[in-house]
């Protein structure tokens, strides 16, 4: 089922957000906003425990407006559950920008209107291999280094960001659409709508979750 929604934030800061399961038999991706933070968990697994994982981490980290904290609290919150997921956290700094941390392969991208930038590294072995200049098979692409539950204060990722748009992404948006076909929605009438089904209709195999935060 598609579940979209757009809520404006005072006068100056609106969030869509959208999740499809795809052909999974699960959606094991979860989103959650409260005033100025924003987060994206997607469930390790396709199972109705990472659904759970995933809704759980989401609702815990949105409460908190330090996106380092939300992580702590989402891990705090998956101790009463089974299952596992990886997160990114936007918490939108009340004099411009945002500020983001992440456990995992959930990406955060800054947009300009024109350029888009990758603000997160992915918590995989690919990006353990690439970062040491070894070519990494496919395969690694999807397995994660880093999830909620083995969060850090060392291996917790940080960015900042004065840019006026933000998009949290699931693998299963970024995957199939690539960095270029982020770029091409988000340069046009963006919403986290578009990407989900645009990612869907590339072939996407996973569930697919955006937000797209816009001031």
């Amino acid at each position: 089922m598609l579940i979209d929604h757009t809520t404006p934030l005072g006068t100056a800061l609106t969030v869509t957000g959208s999740s499809d399961r795809g052909p999974r038999t699960h959606n094991a991706d979860a989103y959650a906003s409260h005033r100025r933070t924003f987060v994206l968990a997607d469930g390790v697994g396709d199972s109705v425990a990472a659904a759970e994982a995933a809704h759980a981490a989401a609702q815990a980290a949105a409460l908190l407006t330090d996106p380092v904290a939300a992580v702590f609290a989402a891990r705090a919150a998956l101790q009463v559950h089974t299952g596992d997921a990886v997160i990114v956290v936007a918490v939108a700094r009340i004099e411009g920008g945002f500020d983001i941390a992440w456990a995992g392969d959930a990406r955060a991208y800054a947009s300009d209107g024109e350029d888009l930038v990758q603000l997160t590294t992915d918590h995989t072995v690919a990006e353990y291999f690439r970062a040491r200049g070894v070519v990494p098979e496919r395969r690694l692409e999807h397995v994660v280094t880093n999830t909620v539950r083995h969060a850090t204060p060392q291996n917790i990722g940080r960015a900042t960001t004065r840019a006026p748009r933000l998009v949290l992404a699931s693998d299963g948006v970024y995957g199939p659409l690539g960095h270029s076909g982020i770029e091409a929605i988000m340069a046009g009438h963006a919403s986290a709508d578009r990407l989900v089904r645009a990612a869907l209709h590339a072939g996407g195999t996973d569930n697919a979750t955006a937000l797209v935060i816009s001031r």
